[in-house]
């Protein structure tokens, strides 16, 4: 089946089964990878993707039902080519990631925290992240990184890179 789908800003038409996964027509049909394959169940979380500005679970939609919404990736939260967004950067400073396979995953769970909540509480910041697995961190450096990248954005007095 044909469908339009509006990924990182850009309309892309494409040619699917209707059973494809959002996850498998990102990496397989248009070639963006940062969305990892986990355990395929919804359990990991390392597959988010932003659906409308919300973290999801692109490994549980089938591609059709994205058309009409605005689907980010990793490969959409930078402000240009070679650049990192704050929480991207937040991360590297804080060593929020190690292996890096969540990595991904957590940097768009933390844009869309932070689009709702600009100035959340360690609390928020765990409850936000608590779907998404990490193997490598402990989770310590990646809360830090969030924090962090919340203090920027509210001092920089401007909105998270993505919006709604």
């Amino acid at each position: 089946m044909r469908i339009n789908l509006d990924i990182n800003g850009e309309i892309r038409e494409l040619d699917v089964e209707p059973r494809t996964s959002l996850l498998d027509c990102l990496r397989d049909h248009v070639g963006l990878t940062g969305a990892h394959t986990g355990c395929e169940h919804g359990v990991c979380g390392a597959c988010t993707v932003l659906f409308d500005g919300v973290a999801v679970r692109s490994c549980l939609m089938f591609a059709p039902q994205a058309e009409g919404s605005k689907i980010t990736t990793i490969e959409g939260v930078t402000p240009g080519p070679g650049e990192m967004s704050v929480i991207q950067d937040a991360f590297c400073e804080t060593h929020g990631m190690q292996c890096g396979y969540c990595t991904p995953a957590m940097v768009l769970v933390a844009h869309a925290l932070l689009i709702d909540n600009p100035n959340p509480s360690r609390d928020d910041i765990v409850d936000a992240i608590s779907g998404n697995i990490c193997r490598c961190t402990g989770y310590a450096q990646i809360i830090d990184a969030i924090a962090l990248a919340a203090e920027r954005l509210r001092g920089a007095n401007r909105p998270v890179e993505l919006t709604k």
